[in-house]
């Protein structure tokens, strides 16, 4: 990953036995010198891209496709967000086919995840419940023009006037293989950095990556820690 290579360095006293001198230090990347996106960036469309990625895609393959070089892998997580590529990041089907097995079992695939509403409009065709809202199994509607009831009481009696509507069942299973497949697939709409702004991100990156003056200061890419082994009298 070429984020490593734009990251500075920092100076540590030298712990191997190798060392030849007290003033061995070994230098080392800055894993906590980090930035991000500023949060305010990520309602500002016309710097992003909207991409889908593909079955079987990884960072670098979508940086190539991109930007032309696989080693801005780097750039795609950042501007899409994403810290935990293992768990953010769509797996491709046998991947995902193997990870929901392990999860659920081989007898479990079909089983239900969890229920969700059905849409229902009234008369004037008007949505009085959306779908896709999660509820209990035995979840109950009963609507007419004025009135709408909600229950999970499966023993429920309702009033059958002949101006009222009963859905005995407004509800449908969800799977776990189709619950697991849903989320996988949202992982894999992400907006990228618009190609027009990437050598302007890039050299932001390096000018907020650069040490300035302190008692620690080497060059603008070094720092050095305290030497714990010198003694000053």
């Amino acid at each position: 990953m070429g984020y490593f290579r734009e990251l500075p360095n920092i100076e540590y006293q030298s712990f191997l036995s190798s060392a030849i001198s007290s003033q061995d230090y070994l230098t080392v990347k800055n894993l906590f010198r980090r930035n991000k996106l500023r949060d305010d960036l990520g309602n500002a469309f016309t710097l992003f891209e909207k991409y889908e990625i593909v079955e079987g895609a990884r960072p670098d393959t979508v940086a190539e496709e991109f930007y032309g070089q696989a080693d801005l892998d780097w750039v795609v997580l950042m501007t899409a967000g994403i810290l935990n590529v293992r768990d953010e990041w769509p797996l491709s089907n046998y991947d995902l086919y193997r990870y929901i097995e392990k999860k659920y079992g081989l007898e479990n695939l079909n089983s239900n995840h969890h229920f969700e509403t059905i849409e229902v409009k009234d008369s004037n065709n008007r949505i009085i419940l959306p779908e896709g809202k999660v509820v209990d199994k035995n979840f109950k509607l009963v609507y007419s023009d004025n009135n709408i009831y909600y229950t999970n009481d499966a023993t429920s009696s309702f009033d059958t006037n002949v101006d009222r509507v009963i859905i005995s069942d407004p509800v449908r299973g969800v799977t776990n293989w189709e619950y697991e497949t849903i989320k996988n697939e949202e992982k894999s709409s992400i907006f990228l950095l618009d190609r027009r702004f990437l050598q302007q991100f890039l050299n932001d990156m390096r000018e907020i990556m650069t040490y300035g003056l302190s008692s620690e200061y080497v060059n603008e890419s070094t720092v050095r820690t305290e030497n714990t082994k010198v003694k000053t009298l």
